[in-house]
């Protein structure tokens, strides 16, 4: 529970209208500097400052990628509850409030547009790759499958590229994080969520070698098609299980072992499929317990879809405890 000082400084930095116009805009998702600048009509010096004030009363979430700066309100876990209530007493027939929407959706609409043009340009390249295994829906229904009908806490989606995964399983968490070294498939996952429905996900700049969370963090960890580009695919999967908490859960989607040379010559993939087997052993090396795979047959490509849990806090006392042991 935060303190009565920090309640009464958060309340004084929410204070003024331009700084309540920058929370109302932050709570429809991530802005930078200059695109606040250009909304509000002000000079980026007096917008950073306000950002500044407000991010240290924790009004407001600021982290860096590449020169870039971006800003989001700050989410309920991390004790921004206050920020939520003064966005929801904001009057919605306010003039310089409804001003400032209509230029957030044109700075949303030249987002969308760079996107588009991305994916246009490489879209003849994911499509010959998608032709050779089922269909994307098939691989997400079992998915969902494996991760059952219970609601998920925190969800981290590693390699989140367009963040496909994240809007399908958005209607069953309660927050999901995305994370990918691509500033271009970043921009384009934060046009697919910037949806009003998919505030409560996110996506960050990220090394899956150096995941930026502390450890217990996620319930679910999620490599979609991600693991084959990897140079050091154990290494991933153990820091993935770092930040898993007790109980946790890992799902892996990637090819079984094939012979199409070309997706390593042309586009990057540093392994052709992965074993059961080695799977099995990465998994057990990060100290989880593998499950079966489910496979996914085509021709060419089979894609598998491994499951794998975190030991619990029972079994980490037990095993801690040496009882149990030979």
């Amino acid at each position: 529970m935060p303190s009565l000082d920090h309640l009464l400084n958060a309340l004084r930095a929410a204070g003024e209208s331009t700084r309540l116009r920058l929370l109302a805009l932050c709570a429809e998702g991530e802005l930078t500097v200059t695109e606040l600048t250009q909304i509000l009509g002000q000079s980026q010096p007096r917008v950073s400052r306000h950002l500044k004030l407000m991010c240290e009363a924790g009004l407001l979430e600021r982290y860096q990628e590449r020169t870039w700066v971006f800003y989001r309100i700050a989410q309920p876990y991390t004790g921004g509850r206050l920020a939520g209530t003064l966005v929801s007493l904001l009057p919605d027939d306010d003039p310089t409030l409804a001003l400032d929407r209509e230029r957030l959706e044109a700075v949303k609409r030249k987002r969308a547009d760079r996107a588009a043009a991305y994916f246009r340009e490489n879209a003849s390249r994911w499509d010959e790759i998608r032709a050779l295994y089922v269909s994307e829906r098939e691989v997400e229904a079992a998915l969902e499958d494996l991760l059952g009908p219970t609601p998920i806490g925190d969800l981290l989606d590693i390699g989140t590229g367009t963040g496909r995964i994240l809007e399908r399983l958005a209607p069953r968490i309660e927050r999901g994080v995305g994370l990918d070294l691509s500033h271009e498939m970043l921009e384009l996952a934060r046009v697919r969520l910037s949806q009003p429905e998919l505030r409560h996900c996110q996506v960050r700049h990220g090394d899956m070698y150096n995941l930026p969370f502390p450890s217990g963090t996620f319930d679910v960890v999620i490599f979609h098609m991600v693991l084959h580009f990897a140079d050091n695919p154990a290494a991933a999967m153990t820091e993935a299980a770092r930040v898993l908490k007790p109980g946790g859960r890992l799902l892996l989607v990637d090819f079984a072992p094939h012979d199409q040379e070309f997706l390593r010559d042309d586009n990057a993939h540093r392994r052709l499929g992965f074993a059961e087997s080695e799977i099995a052993t990465w998994c057990e090396s990060a100290g989880l317990s593998p499950g079966d795979p489910v496979r996914l047959p085509s021709d060419p490509l089979t894609v598998l879809v491994w499951p794998a849990t975190a030991p619990n806090v029972e079994s980490i006392v037990h095993r801690r405890s040496g009882k149990g042991t030979q």
